[in-house]
């Protein structure tokens, strides 16, 4: 029963990483496409430098494959959205 149960949640959050990676997609469109400037830089700021530290940490704390491939989609999901933000708010200025 424990197995199964350690499964699930390994299959859960692998699904659920799935999930907040896709949920991305509409900012990144907002910015990419539309340029429409609907992602806070100063929120992405933050959560950037958050993703980085979860990446330093799965690459040297944990031995985790799974929470390394998460952790560094969403540390380049962060990143991408907060270059489009950043290069849509300096060439907005530029104007």
């Amino acid at each position: 029963m424990h197995e199964i149960i350690l499964k699930f949640i390994i299959f859960a959050y692998g699904a659920t990483s799935l999930v907040d990676a896709i949920a991305y997609w509409p900012t990144i469109k907002d910015l990419w496409f539309h340029k429409k400037p609907s992602a806070n830089s100063r929120s992405y700021q933050v959560w950037t430098l958050s993703a980085i530290v979860t990446f330093l940490y799965s690459l040297f704390v944990l031995p985790d494959v799974l929470f390394r491939v998460v952790s560094l989609v969403m540390l380049l999901l962060n990143v991408l959205i907060l270059v489009l933000r950043l290069r849509l708010q300096t060439f907005k200025q530029q104007i």
